[in-house]
């Protein structure tokens, strides 16, 4: 792995770490039994900061994409998600949403052509396993309506990460710029259904509002533009795969903060779950969005995106990467890269 893909992988990483902790924030600095509330409240304003900041809207047919992403990645998936934290252990929740890699190698090979080989299927399967040894002694009940929505999470987010990287992205905007779009539609979609579902707002004090900047801030604005960042630059299975990292973190933080025990079968899945993050890694060259037979609308190859592992520059019509190498110094989104590694 050379030392860019390796900045990349780290920088990409990030963001599920920084999601291992939704569960204990969510459980401890926010308002109960308000999962559509706090979901819109981590999208919406986030987004409206990025759209005031990149001050650029989609054109054509990326409204309706940036609605369907907004969609997969945020409008369906935040709700689910803190619905699965409310009803189950922080680290059970998160256990279920280790089936990703497997959501994401299956949906690949129909809408990208990555075909999954016999490694990624097993690495994924051990990355499960080793998940779910980690809370195989967590305590809390069965709750069917809790897994039903961890699953739902799991599965939406899984078609938001290969649809981004089947469509790519507009030429000119940055993973910035999309995730505001995101963010924005999603936080608009969960809005009327948190207002009709869950009544007006509850009252927030200082615990609660500290909880929601930072969900909305390093756990959102951040978080996901490093995660788009990472989808445009690796392979769609290959950035799922750093997915395990958010139920170690979660663990890890119940842990420290939370005096929850760690038994020997726990560390065990742990390093199971680790390891198969680093073999979803290892072998897996950059990639940019590849060719599937559509096209995205007012999208031109730039032929300087992310190349094959040989190096040699890819053309492929109708698509473009997140962003290139040589793009980097000039894009807004780069520019806040040392603000995000000091955070």
């Amino acid at each position: 792995m050379n030392r860019n893909r390796l900045a990349t992988v780290a920088l990409t990483a990030l963001a599920p770490v920084s999601w291992g902790s939704t569960y204990f924030v969510t459980t401890q600095f926010l308002p109960a039994d308000r999962p559509l509330f706090t979901g819109m409240m981590r999208a919406l304003p986030a987004g409206l900061a990025l759209l005031a900041l990149t001050r650029r809207l989609p054109r054509g047919d990326w409204w309706w994409k940036a609605v369907v992403l907004g969609a997969l990645n945020i409008g369906a998936f935040f709700p689910l998600l803190f619905l699965s934290a409310y009803r189950l252990p922080g680290g059970m929740a998160a256990v279920i949403g280790s089936v990703g890699p497997l959501w994401v190698a299956g949906l690949a090979a129909l809408f990208l052509g990555e075909r999954p080989t016999l490694r990624t299927l097993l690495t994924g399967i051990a990355a499960a396993l080793g998940v779910s040894l980690v809370v195989l002694k967590a305590a809390g009940s069965f709750d069917a309506i809790g897994v039903i929505a961890a699953l739902g999470s799991s599965a939406s987010m899984s078609a938001g990460t290969v649809f981004t990287k089947r469509w790519g992205r507009p030429e000119g905007a940055g993973p910035l710029v999309l995730t505001g779009w995101q963010l924005t539609a999603g936080g608009l979609l969960i809005a009327p259904v948190a207002l009709f579902v869950e009544g007006a707002p509850p009252a927030l004090d200082g615990r609660n509002i500290a909880g929601y900047v930072y969900l909305a801030l390093v756990n959102t604005a951040v978080a996901y533009w490093l995660w788009f960042r990472g989808i445009g630059r690796m392979t769609a299975t290959s950035v799922t795969f750093l997915g395990p990292l958010s139920p170690l973190t979660a663990a890890v933080i119940g842990w420290a903060a939370l005096g929850q025990a760690l038994a020997p079968v726990q560390l065990l899945g742990m390093a199971i779950a680790f390891g198969a993050t680093l073999a979803g890694q290892i072998g897996a060259g950059p990639s940019g969005t590849r060719s599937s037979g559509t096209r995205s609308s007012g999208t031109r190859s730039s032929g300087t995106g992310p190349s094959s592992v040989t190096g040699s520059a890819r053309s492929v019509e109708g698509l473009k990467p997140f962003s290139s190498a040589e793009d980097n110094a000039a894009e807004l989104s780069m520019d806040v890269i040392g603000v995000v590694v000091r955070r």
